[in-house]
C-alpha cells in the first residue's frame, strides 16, 4: 500500500528493485509485525550522503513539477557545471586514469594532467574532482611524492578516459579526507587546530542555524555576542568566509589567524584611500 493506493505485487517488486538500483536503498519486510516494509539500510540517509541528496532532489523536483501555476515565483540557484561529470564517474567506476586539460585561474596556457580520479565533491555551486598523482620524477630530475590535488570542473577544457587502470588505496575515506577542511582546500600544509570566533548580533543566530563546520560548538553566550569553537584547517577559503562577514565576526584564536584577518582588512581599506 502507498498513500491508500494498492499496488500489484509485480509493480511493487519493480518499484522496489528500481529504488535499490537508483538510490542504493534496500526495502525489507518485517513479516513478524504485520508484513510492514521499511528501509533496511536507513543509516545511509545521513545528512550529507549521496542517497539523501538524490532523494531530496527528487522530492523537490516532484513538488515544483506539481506547482507549475506558481513556477514564475520560484527562483533557484544555477546548477553546477556538469559537462564532464559522466566521463569522470565512468572513469571512477572502471578504475581508469584520465587525461585532463586544465587551465588554472589567471594562467595563460592550459596544461595536461594525467591522474587517478578518486572522488567528486560539490562546493559553492561547483563540481570538483579529487585527483591522485602517483610519485614520479620530473623531466628536470626533481622527485615528486604521491599527492592529491583538487580540480574544478569549470576550469577543465577536456577529459579523456585512458586505458591505464589504477588501484585505490583501500584505506581511503572521503569523509575523513575532508573532515578537518572548511571547503575544498585540504593539502596546503595548514594543520587542523582550534579556532574561536566571536559572532555579534544577528551573525550569532546565523551561525547557530547554519554551522560553519560540523565541529562547531557554542561555548559562550551573551546578549551582544556569542563565541563559537571549531576544530579545522583555517585555510585560505576559510579566511575568505570570515572576511565576507565583515564586522559581525571577530577571530579570538589562534593569534596568527587573527593577525592575518586584520592584515587583509587593512589591505582592503588601503584600496579605498
Amino acid at each position: 500500500m502507498s498513500g491508500g493506493v494498492e499496488f500489484h505485487r509485480t509493480t511493487f517488486t519493480r518499484h522496489r528493485n528500481a529504488i535499490e538500483d537508483i538510490f542504493g536503498l534496500y526495502i525489507e519486510c518485517d513479516r513478524k509485525n504485520g508484513y510492514k516494509y521499511y528501509i533496511g539500510n536507513s543509516n545511509v540517509l545521513e545528512e550529507d550522503s549521496v542517497q539523501n541528496w538524490l532523494l531530496s532532489t527528487l522530492s523537490v523536483n516532484n513538488i515544483i513539477s506539481e506547482s507549475l501555476a506558481v513556477q514564475d515565483r520560484i527562483q533557484i540557484e544555477s546548477i553546477p557545471d556538469d559537462r564532464f561529470l559522466s566521463d569522470i564517474i565512468e572513469a571512477m567506476k572502471k578504475s581508469r586514469k584520465v587525461e585532463v586539460v586544465y587551465r588554472r585561474f589567471g594562467a595563460e596556457d592550459a596544461k595536461l594532467h594525467i591522474f587517478s580520479p578518486y572522488a567528486l565533491k560539490v562546493y559553492n555551486k561547483r563540481w570538483y574532482v579529487l585527483a591522485f598523482f602517483d610519485a614520479r620524477v620530473k623531466e628536470n630530475g626533481e622527485k615528486r611524492d604521491a599527492h592529491f590535488t583538487i580540480f574544478s570542473f569549470d576550469r577543465i577544457e577536456s577529459v579523456k578516459i585512458l586505458k591505464d587502470k589504477f588501484k585505490m588505496d583501500p584505506d581511503f575515506n572521503l569523509k575523513e579526507y575532508f573532515r578537518d577542511s572548511y571547503g575544498i582546500v585540504s593539502e596546503d600544509g595548514t594543520p587542523a587546530q582550534k579556532v574561536v570566533i566571536r559572532a555579534y548580533g544577528r551573525e550569532a543566530y546565523n551561525m547557530r542555524s547554519l554551522p560553519v563546520h560540523h565541529s562547531q560548538k557554542e561555548i559562550n553566550t551573551t546578549y551582544d555576542y556569542s563565541d563559537f569553537e571549531l576544530y579545522l584547517k583555517p585555510t585560505m577559503d576559510f579566511s575568505g568566509k570570515l572576511l565576507s562577514r565583515g564586522s559581525w565576526i571577530e577571530v579570538l584564536e589562534p593569534q596568527w589567524l587573527r593577525e592575518d584577518v586584520v592584515k587583509r582588512y587593512k589591505e582592503a581599506i588601503s584600496r579605498y584611500e
